[in-house]
């Protein structure tokens, strides 16, 4: 199970390969900013205001420092010609301004001048926010056409459907967590479309697929993201709850090398925006790269793959210790939940599944989304499979179907954490828990495992995963039933007979 690591390390640091990397960047001259940095101070002012009154306290931010709108609304915050955005912190109560679902809580600075005005004006929700709903997209990852006419008329009118399945006025907004595209940047479009179709607002970050490869630095390796979309990390705030959005794809300058790393700036920054939040609070935090995850115990390397988690992570840990705190992440194709002191992440199972290959990602989680519910300051979930139910939690596999196990039921439950029990019947008699192992998903294997499959895209190979479960059933067995109760209390099951 090899070439898979290989080739996510490929991704990293470990080798040269340039997998779906368009053909005209493995020859071009990076892009240079011929331009020396104007350190003119500029001022950034201006007013966030609904309907002509003024909204206080509201936090604005150049992406280096961070100042408050007084009684009236107006902020004036010293700058430099550096500056590509002047941007908010989107206040509760206050819906988030966006054109066809892409948010608009930023304004590009002009540089010509010693002054820019940027004025932000905002509508109050009838709604109180305290009570919302928001769902997390992660690696649409679109290569060609054909994967985004996908996308536009089997993911998005699924996400569509489940707004619709809510009571009129619901809160909802999305998440896209990143490779939003598979570095073909005429996708964009159909991306975008997509978002449109599903009716809600995205708030969207930048993957490792999302950068412009021929870029000298990191620093140069977002143009075309931010003309679409605008700052690679910010904030925003819905009821009790404080979302922040970061960008830990750090580009080495050469083409699909990056590592997982947030800069010092977003650091500084971050400890700018936490500060007008109440220590205690909830604050969900989203980025493309997952800052960790079991990958380097499951599969027994000497140390983590360096393109597959944040290497500094423990100074983001930092400084967030003072939260309740939700990490949002994307970046593997599978699965998984991880607790630790004050924080949670949700590593996610993608909307493409296996890169488009299969209905599975590489887990075995089917394409799909997360859906979070918001009461107050508590967070709920579930994951939503494209096109399948929300009591879609699980999948058993009969005897025979996993080679390591070949006596047991194997039961794939997709969203596990440490807080789920699994249970099983055999012909309607509770036989216990179920047992928990490491080991690969028996439909991904038949569906990626070996040089030559998926025909798509060869690459792609099971990963083992830990949200495996086991059962032996005696010789005479007939049915067997799966019962998997979430950390919630909410019962899901699956039936096979043997």
């Amino acid at each position: 199970m090899t070439n898979r690591r290989n080739f996510i390390k490929s991704l990293g640091l470990t080798s040269a390969a340039v997998i779906a990397a368009p053909a005209e960047l493995l020859h071009a001259a990076p892009i240079i900013n011929t331009e020396k940095q104007d350190l003119t101070n500029i001022t950034l002012k201006g007013r966030v205001h609904h309907s002509g009154t003024g909204i206080s306290n509201v936090a604005v931010t150049d992406g280096v420092n961070v100042t408050l709108t007084d009684k009236n609304g107006n902020y004036s915050l010293l700058s430099n010609k550096t500056a590509e955005f002047v941007y908010i912190s989107v206040p509760a109560g206050y819906a988030f301004p966006h054109e066809k679902g892409i948010t608009q809580f930023y304004k590009k600075v002009d540089h010509n001048g010693a002054s820019f005005n940027a004025d932000f004006r905002l509508e109050k929700l009838e709604t109180d926010d305290r009570s919302h709903k928001f769902v997390v997209w992660a690696d649409p990852q679109i290569i060609s056409k054909k994967d985004a006419e996908i996308l536009v008329t089997q993911a998005a009118p699924d996400l569509c459907d489940l707004v619709k399945a809510h009571p009129a006025g619901t809160l909802f907004h999305a998440i896209g967590c990143g490779d939003l595209v598979w570095d073909h940047f005429e996708l964009i479009s159909d991306f975008k479309n997509a978002v449109d179709i599903s009716g809600i607002p995205f708030f969207n970050l930048i993957g490792n697929h999302d950068m412009d490869l021929d870029a000298r630095t990191d620093d140069y390796s977002a143009k075309t993201f931010k003309a679409n979309f605008g700052p690679t990390y910010y904030s925003y705030n819905r009821g009790n709850i404080h979302y922040v959005a970061l960008d830990d794809v750090f580009f080495i300058g050469t083409v699909k090398k990056y590592i997982g790393y947030l800069t010092e700036n977003q650091l500084q920054w971050l400890e700018q925006d936490l500060a007008q939040v109440k220590h205690g609070s909830t604050v969900v935090v989203s980025l493309h790269i997952p800052t960790f995850t079991g990958g380097q115990r499951r599969n027994k390397l000497a140390e983590e793959e360096i393109g597959g988690t944040v290497s500094n992570r423990e100074q983001l840990y930092k400084i967030l210790a003072p939260y309740k705190v939700h990490i949002m992440s994307g970046h593997t194709h599978m699965n998984e939940n991880w607790e630790r002191d004050n924080m949670m992440e949700h590593v996610h199972g993608t909307v493409c599944g296996a890169w488009w290959t299969g209905p599975i990602c590489t887990d075995g989680t089917p394409e799909g989304y997360a859906v979070y519910e918001v009461k107050g300051d508590d967070i709920t979930w579930y994951y939503k499979a494209t096109r399948k139910p929300k009591e879609y939690q699980l999948k058993i596999y009969e005897k025979g179907r996993l080679k390591t196990s070949p006596n047991a039921v194997v039961a794939n439950v997709w969203n596990w954490d440490s807080k789920w029990k699994v249970q099983w019947f055999e012909d309607g008699v509770l036989k216990g828990d179920m047992e928990q192992k490491v080991d690969f998903d028996p439909w991904s294997l038949e569906l990626y495992e070996g040089p030559q499959m998926p025909k798509k895209h060869k690459f792609v190979e099971p990963t083992l995963t830990d949200h495996l479960f086991f059962a032996t059933p005696s010789a005479g067995a007939k049915t067997i039933k799966v019962v998997a109760i979430d950390r919630f209390g909410s019962s899901y099951s699956d039936q096979i007979s043997l």
